[in-house]
């Protein structure tokens, strides 16, 4: 179920952006010209573009106080293809479409699924991702197993969303289902009250479930109870003009890979865990980071690292257990080898002070090698493949992404080349020969989960 719902909304979220092209060449050779300046020439000359959107975890947050989101991000990248800087305005939920309509904001990107009542009060851009609403119950609950099932269950839905308007359909077709509608609360409170236990039913698109599995982990995404559904921007009845800006930055995103590069970013490494491994993950984040925090946050800070990210380079390596011993003889809570510990200044890998401060010295000196990449995020993965595998293998890497044709400076390319380096075919040609390739990237990307756990833990005190 959970590869299936991945696969449809990443990879036809990029497609159905295509499918949106004939309308909107229709677009194009239909515009009204006004006396007045259009929403597009306003936003020019203030130089300004108004998002209008909803603190949630699928769309805008705050981390470090800096914002971030996958709307957050799409938009940013919308101002920049207007050359213009961006304002961000949070009305709640309840009242965005009423802010867009008073002029109070351009345009709403908050993860918006086009339905009937939406088109009577806005127009919508081609989509850009495809979902579908799920059943959301706690693990140890037996959930229903098709839509007249719902049959006096009680779900919790917020107020004016499009899960309101399918609960109420529901109800409307003859199946006695009961539903409390909440105000201004984001989904993934409402699934975080179901994996508390507080609640039994809400429901989600799918995107969101799976985004919050990874922090609730108790939670089980049920049946369907939607059609697929589009995600698309919305703007005012009739402007036009800036839907017709808002399409042709969808097919530029589309065309040059900025769509998917933030697609997978929010969205792709989200189901490699199972239950048992994310529980304990969290249950180790309560039990035995506490023990460790000060000297991790101590040590990142002397090297610029978010101790996030450090912590969850801990967790990877060891747990949190200061005595773990790998079949290589690597030891403590970040797995330093006799000469790396050595050649890092540390006597004793078993203290956790000292294994951290060795780690995080050597993730900086492997960060560094690798100074030519301008994109720091792109560089931080470079480095922890190398903190993995070594820095010799990831050149070799590199070489072989750059003999196919690819960019050897991308992580896409290099993640790409680094399994090729098991094989004999390619191993030959490097200085460095055999190395089990893919365990880099399975390190990596799992880092990357435990660290987008570890931000919006923090982040969701802020939204």
């Amino acid at each position: 179920m959970k590869a299936f719902l991945t696969k449809y909304f990443i990879f036809l979220s990029l497609l159905i952006v295509t499918l949106g092209l004939v309308g909107f060449c229709v677009l194009i050779h239909h515009q009204e010209v006004g006396s007045t300046l259009n929403t597009v020439e306003k936003i020019r000359k203030n130089g300004k573009l108004r998002l209008i959107t909803n603190k949630a975890i699928n769309t805008y947050y705050l981390y470090n106080n800096k914002p971030a989101g996958f709307e957050y991000d799409l938009a940013l990248e919308f101002a920049k293809f207007m050359n213009v800087e961006l304002d961000v305005i949070t009305p709640g939920w309840n009242n965005m479409f009423a802010y867009l309509k008073q002029g109070k904001g351009d345009f709403i990107a908050a993860g918006l699924p086009i339905t009937a009542p939406r088109l009577e009060n806005a127009d919508f851009s081609i989509p850009y991702m495809t979902i579908q609403q799920h059943m959301i119950h706690h693990n140890l609950i037996f959930g229903p197993k098709n839509i007249k099932e719902m049959e006096s269950k009680i779900f919790h839905v917020g107020r004016g969303t499009s899960y309101h308007d399918r609960v109420a359909e529901i109800k409307d077709s003859g199946v006695k289902l009961k539903y409390v509608l909440h105000n201004n609360i984001p989904t993934e409170e409402l699934i975080g009250m179901v994996h508390n236990r507080e609640i039994k039913f809400t429901i989600a698109d799918s995107n969101i479930a799976l985004l919050c599995r990874r922090f609730f982990p108790d939670i089980h995404i049920g049946i369907p109870i939607q059609e697929r559904e589009s995600l698309a921007w919305a703007v005012r009845k009739n402007d036009s003009e800036m839907l017709k800006q808002i399409n042709k930055f969808f097919l530029y995103a589309n065309n040059t890979g900025i769509l998917k590069r933030i697609t997978t970013k929010y969205y792709g490494n989200i189901d490699n865990f199972d239950t048992y491994e994310l529980k304990k993950f969290h249950e180790r984040i309560k039990k035995r980071l506490p023990e460790y925090k000060d000297v991790i946050k101590e040590e990142s800070a002397k090297h610029g690292f978010d101790w996030h990210l450090i912590a969850a380079v801990v967790y990877q390596e060891s747990h949190f257990d200061p005595d773990a011993k790998s079949f290589t003889n690597v030891r403590g809570l970040m797995q330093v080898t006799e000469n790396t510990a050595k050649e890092m200044g540390i006597k004793n890998r078993h203290d956790p002070q000292q294994s951290i401060r060795a780690g995080i010295k050597y993730l900086a000196l492997m960060y560094k090698q690798f100074n030519y990449i301008k994109d720091e995020s792109q560089r931080l993965l470079f480095a922890l493949a190398s903190y993995n595998i070594g820095y010799g293998h990831v050149k070799d890497a590199m070489g072989l992404a750059k003999q196919k044709g690819d960019d050897p400076n991308t992580w896409k390319a290099l993640k790409a080349a680094l399994p090729l380096l098991c094989k004999a075919k390619y191993y030959n040609q490097t200085k460095y020969g055999y190395a089990r390739g893919w365990e880099p990237v399975r390190y990596v990307e799992r880092i990357q989960t435990y660290f987008d756990i570890l931000k919006q833990k923090k982040a969701a005190i802020t939204l």
